[in-house]
This record gives structure tokens, C-alpha cells and sequence, in this order.
């Protein structure tokens, strides 16, 4: 929670503690099979959730030492496809988009350069929808990327979609405690 609430400051969409706190309680209890509730402001759970949500928020930003200050890809991989004139293929702009987003699940971010992981993107998204794209010169060299960093990245990206679901995860404080003090063979197969 409170990685998410730092990122909402961080990207200029604040969202307040009360909604961020109503979201996760609501998908924690669909992940339960539990009817949904909206956490009562006064309720023991909600100040729970919300000393958790302030001290993720101080611990990310501690270990990030308060620099907050990111670059995106999507701006880059905006002006790489209308720079290759197929920003009007609203598909293809879709799933390179999506792909972005979704490698946020990944180690992408942290490993390459934003204009890489745009790149990357608009590669995985052409060939998805047989999409050609110039090779002479290769269009990516003249964004400054290399076709391995884009084979790698599309690679992290398709090994997401290929991850099975996990059940029975922690979603507590004492539930991630107990979790971890399971020997690591049981954590990589909770079921």
C-alpha cells in the first residue's frame, strides 16, 4: 500500500490514504472469497492498514534515499512511434502500452533505460500483431538500443505471462511474518 500511495504522490495523481486503504481491503477480502466491506475510518483494521501504508511509505523512501524522481517509458515509446509513423495503429499502440505496464512487474525497470524498455515494447507489440518495421538501418539503433537488450526485455516479458497464479500469498503483516518464517521450499509452493 505503500508503494502505491508513494507512487500516486510521485506521479502527480494523489490519491487519498482512505481510498488507497478501501482498495486493498476490498481486493484482499475478493482474494479471500470474502464479501466485500469499506473499511470503517475509526475501525481497528483501518488504523492497521494505514500505520502500515505510512511506514512502507518512509521505508521506499528511505532506501530510495527521498529520490523520488523517475523517467517512464511511455512518453518515449509515444514519440518512437510516431517517429516510425505507426502511432495510428491504436492496436499496436495499445499493446505496446499494456506491455509497458505490465513489465512494471518485472526487473526490467530496474535493469535498462526507459527509452530501452520503449523499444522493447513497440518490438514485442509489432511482432505480436505482424506489425514490419525497418530494418535498414534497424530501426531501433536509431534510438540507441541494441536488438539483445530488446530480446531480453520482450523475454522477462513473456516469462510474466507464462507465470502460474499464486494462491495463498500474504497479504497481512502477520501473515508476511509467518510466511517467512516457512523454509523457502515450502514459500515457492505455498498450495
Amino acid at each position: 500500500m505503500g508503494a502505491v500511495f508513494l507512487a500516486s504522490k510521485v506521479e502527480e495523481v494523489p490519491r487519498k490514504i482512505k481510498d488507497i486503504i478501501n482498495v486493498f481491503s476490498w481486493l484482499i477480502d475478493q482474494y479471500r472469497d470474502i464479501t466485500p466491506q469499506v473499511e470503517q475510518y475509526a475501525g481497528l483494521q483501518f488504523n492497521d492498514f494505514k500505520d502500515g501504508l505510512s511506514d512502507g511509505e518512509m521505508r521506499i523512501l528511505c532506501k530510495l534515499g527521498f529520490n523520488v524522481q523517475v523517467q517512464q517509458p511511455h512518453g518515449f515509446m509515444i514519440n518512437y512511434m510516431q517517429s516510425l509513423d505507426i502511432a495510428e495503429n491504436e492496436e499496436l499502440a495499445q499493446s505496446a502500452w499494456n506491455y509497458l505496464n505490465d513489465g512494471l512487474r518485472t526487473i526490467i525497470y530496474v535493469c535498462y533505460q526507459p527509452s530501452t524498455i520503449a523499444c522493447a515494447a513497440i518490438f514485442l507489440a509489432a511482432r505480436t500483431h505482424g506489425v514490419k518495421l525497418p530494418t535498414n538501418p534497424p530501426w531501433w539503433e536509431v534510438f540507441d538500443s541494441t536488438l539483445e537488450d530488446l530480446e531480453r526485455i520482450a523475454g522477462h516479458l513473456l516469462a510474466l505471462y507464462r507465470r502460474p497464479t499464486r494462491k495463498g500469498l500474504p497479504l497481512t503483516l502477520v501473515e508476511l511474518e509467518a510466511f517467512m518464517d516457512l523454509p523457502p521450499h515450502l514459500r515457492d509452493n505455498p498450495n
